[in-house]
């Protein structure tokens, strides 16, 4: 390996620490970039050490893979040949004839601003929650599913006393199986995908016994809570004044509508709600990567179309921590032979490779069986709040559409401000997308996060960590 190769990571989670250590141990000096404050990304979020937590342990699966990810860390880092970065939020990946210099942003106000020079580039920023609007759903006390996953992971708390779990989408049961094992009364679960779906990809699910297993001990996890499950069912209202106190779920018929005289009122003080995962495309969009649909588009190796750039995790497709591992184990080695000169062998990642393969295969199931109500643009009202930054209601984008003839979010959005705000559209985006009757798209944007104009102006001006 020629001195000084050097790799930029970013992101700490299951891929990005993958492929940290493959190529670490094949000679590349890596920096790894992550916002947290420490590594494990959303997967293996740790709590902070002051709450002195005596068996974190208790709220993860596969802990032995996280003792091997931190120990292995901590070895490089210690030996010198990875750097980590925490606390650093990357906002652009400049790519010039040197290489690439990675732009960020240190500390929770975002202000101080540091750059990384590297030769080649990972991105491993994983995914993000998508929420699908309903009346209701801006009161204090609706989170996210994986929102209140993250508080009782990194901050040991609670959202509630009595929560409802709803949506769709696998991560909804280590949601409901793990609040209610910290000891909140989970008083349902609620599920929106038909279960003819499933029977329909049984024969593919058939192939995974080891997941079906794992969907098994959550069911038996949900029976011993005394869990109520209602499948293919709907939040179609979440009620209070200040707060969250009661929400109402009803079944859903064959075609995806509410069926009238199916409603049932809920007591609770939390909801957690959640209707599948998106991935995080905006760096990739900056550097000019491909996109196929969601996902970035990868090679074999893990390679994006931009010379340099790598890419692996759920920024590639929504697959779980499994599939993440395994395509950063690839990229780590593929970047390890690639910046040496060398041509990689394939025979070298055959084993993770084989592990992408099935699972790639499986997750592409799950994504058929899981889907929110096929209707569900009809549960919003003209009252509903839809683009929380921006205060624009479900009526104010109907109108945009039907009477001023927007056809796509970029017209909606400069009708009527619909993710113009902080977020960028990433939580309005689906639900506009829906109203406007279009599909989802990538928007590419200049920067991946809020930039203070100071920062812009002193750009290219601070040394290198």
């Amino acid at each position: 390996m020629a001195e000084g190769t050097r790799l930029a990571v970013i992101g700490a989670g299951p891929a990005g620490l993958a492929a940290a250590l493959a190529a670490a141990a094949r000679g590349v000096h890596v920096t790894v970039i992550d916002s947290a404050a420490e590594a494990g990304g959303q997967f293996y979020r740790q709590p902070a050490e002051g709450l002195g937590a005596r068996r974190p342990q208790a709220l993860h699966h596969q802990w032995r893979t996280w003792e091997r990810l931190r120990d292995g860390l901590g070895a490089h880092i210690a030996s010198g040949r990875v750097v980590h970065l925490t606390e650093h939020h990357v906002w652009f990946v400049e790519a010039d004839l040197n290489g690439f210099t990675v732009h960020a942003l240190l500390g929770p106000e975002h202000e101080e601003p540091a750059e990384v020079h590297a030769d080649a580039v990972l991105l491993a920023t994983g995914g993000y929650e998508k929420v699908l609007p309903f009346p209701g759903w801006t009161l204090p006390g609706v989170v996210t599913a994986g929102g209140a996953q993250a508080m009782l992971k990194g901050g040991l708390v609670l959202p509630g006393r009595t929560a409802v779990v709803a949506g769709t989408g696998p991560l909804l049961l280590p949601v409901a199986t793990g609040l209610a094992a910290a000891g909140a009364e989970v008083a349902a679960l609620v599920e929106s995908a038909d279960p003819k779906a499933f029977v329909r990809q049984g024969g593919r699910f058939a192939a995974y016994p080891a997941k079906l297993a794992e969907g098994a001990q959550y069911a038996a996890e949900l029976l011993r809570h005394r869990v109520k499950t209602f499948v293919h069912h709907t939040v179609v209202e979440a009620h209070g004044g200040d707060r969250l106190d009661a929400v109402t779920v009803a079944a859903l018929d064959a075609d995806g509508r509410v069926r009238p005289g199916t409603e049932r009122r809920i007591p609770c003080d939390t909801l957690a709600v959640g209707h599948g995962m998106l991935p995080h495309t905006d760096l990739a969009e900056t550097l000019g990567c491909r996109i196929d649909g969601l996902d970035v588009h990868v090679d074999d190796e893990q390679r994006t179309d931009v010379p340099g750039v790598w890419a692996a995790g759920e920024t590639t497709g929504i697959g779980g921590s499994a599939l993440s591992l395994a395509e950063g184990h690839i990229a780590g080695r593929s970047i390890a032979a690639r910046l040496s000169g060398a041509e990689p062998d394939p025979r070298g990642w055959a084993a993770a490779a084989k592990t992408r393969t099935k699972l790639r295969k499986f997750f592409a199931a799950v994504d058929g069986a899981y889907a929110p109500p096929a209707h569900w643009t009809e549960l919003i009202t003209d009252d509903t709040v839809v683009c929380r930054c921006e205060e624009v209601t479900g009526g104010a984008i109907r109108e945009a559409v039907g009477e001023l003839g927007a056809g796509d979010v970029r017209t909606v959005k400069l009708l009527t401000r619909a993710g113009m705000g902080w977020c960028q559209g990433r939580v309005c985006g689906p639900a506009v997308a829906g109203l406007a009757g279009c599909e989802l798209t990538p928007s590419r944007r200049p920067f991946a996060r809020p930039v203070p104009l100071g920062v812009l102006a002193r750009a290219g001006e601070s040394e290198e960590p």
